[in-house]
């Protein structure tokens, strides 16, 4: 199931996609997971804009998990309130040096975590959805923690749908596209510390809870961008599109 969230007349909704790309209300998907079966339809199909697919409460970034680390997996927090959904709009910070777009898979936690082990994790995810984990690394200069690098409006674009039928196990293809052209391909495989392994560690430390998001990290898929730049990041047969400026 495709499911996502869209503004209406009516207020916003969680859907899912029809085949025809239609958007039909459905019950609250996490009850529904909580109750181990699918969610079900509440009414009729409707018209609106795709929103950010989850609303978190934590956001986790799985730190040294890209190509030039062998270290073993660490985190971060990034604030929910960088949140923003398909297509949206991001105006680059200008006092924070380069901004990177890194093309990541996100994990949608179904419920409480308490429990959850390297061999169980699947049993505690709605689904896997795509990231754009704009950042400053430039900041990570003064600012070891993270907090100055991953911090900016919209530096959170999430979506556009969160698909409850891929594995955490899936060697998703993975890319990152700046105007058009693909400036990185690369897939979930080549993340040095597998999906399980990082929410095992995340699940040690902090218990997450329904909608909360774990980023895996950016395995070859970033690049700088300038403002004005249009990015998408490809994660499996999912596109996430945010306009800069």
């Amino acid at each position: 199931m495709l499911i996502g969230r869209v503004d209406t007349d009516a207020g916003t909704l969680t859907v899912r996609l029809d085949n025809g790309g239609g958007f039909v209300p459905i019950e609250d998907p996490y009850a529904a997971f909580a109750a181990g079966r699918a969610a079900q339809d509440v009414g009729d199909a409707v018209q609106g804009t795709l929103v950010a697919p989850a609303m978190p409460t934590v956001i986790v970034g799985i730190a040294q998990n890209g190509p030039a680390h062998a270290s073993p997996v660490q985190a971060w927090l990034k604030a929910p309130r960088t949140v923003i959904g398909p297509s949206a709009h991001v105006a680059l910070r200008r006092d924070a040096g380069t901004t990177v777009a890194e093309a990541e898979v996100a994990v949608v936690i179904g419920r409480d975590t308490t429990g959850l082990t390297a061999e169980n994790a699947h049993e505690y995810v709605l689904g896997l959805t795509a990231v754009n984990d704009l950042s400053s690394p430039d900041r990570t200069a003064s600012d070891p923690r993270n907090f100055e690098s991953k911090a900016g409006i919209g530096y959170t674009p999430l979506g556009p749908v969160i698909d409850t039928a891929v594995s955490i196990d899936d060697d998703l293809a993975m890319a990152l596209v700046v105007d058009g052209v693909r400036v990185a391909e690369t897939s979930a495989g080549r993340l040095p510390s597998g999906i399980r392994g990082a929410l095992a560690y995340v699940a040690r430390w902090l218990p997450l809870g329904p909608g909360d998001v774990v980023m895996t990290g950016a395995p070859f898929s970033a690049a700088p961008i300038a403002p004005g730049a249009v990015v998408e990041v490809v994660v499996g047969g999912m596109t996430l599109r945010t306009l800069t400026s």
